[in-house]
């Protein structure tokens, strides 16, 4: 018997219930810590992006994909507190002499950039 393009290329089979079952695995990918902004992106890719998501996931790319947004959304969201922190004259001195008014400007401002990030990076 002739073999097949999928045996010429290097590939198995196994035998179950007398059918002849390609022996398919993924290929091995670098293990990179995901934090929550590569997650969060990843449960976009699965809800709505399936293809891409299934693309990355066959190609061993998935990973470090994921690892890559999640630096890049961290730095963004960093760099923007920051930013927009100045901008907005919250100093350590406000800190220092209204801690309340300091927390409420902060988290305002972290969740704003939040949103941004989430729009321009996680959901895009």
């Amino acid at each position: 018997m002739e073999k097949t393009i999928f045996e010429q290329m290097g590939g198995t089979y196994h035998e179950e219930n007398g059918y002849l079952i390609p022996n398919l695995t993924l290929p091995p990918e670098e293990e990179k810590h995901i934090g929550i902004w590569g997650q969060r992106h990843k449960r976009y890719l699965k809800e709505h992006r399936k293809a891409t998501y299934t693309t990355l996931l066959t190609n061993g790319n998935l990973n470090s994909y994921l690892a890559d947004i999640d630096q890049q959304a961290e730095e963004m969201f960093s760099r923007l507190v920051k930013e927009i922190a100045i901008m907005e004259g919250i100093t350590e001195n406000l800190k220092l002499e209204h801690q309340m008014e300091w927390v409420q400007r902060i988290n305002n401002i972290r969740n704003r950039v939040m949103e941004i990030v989430n729009n321009d990076l996680i959901l895009a």
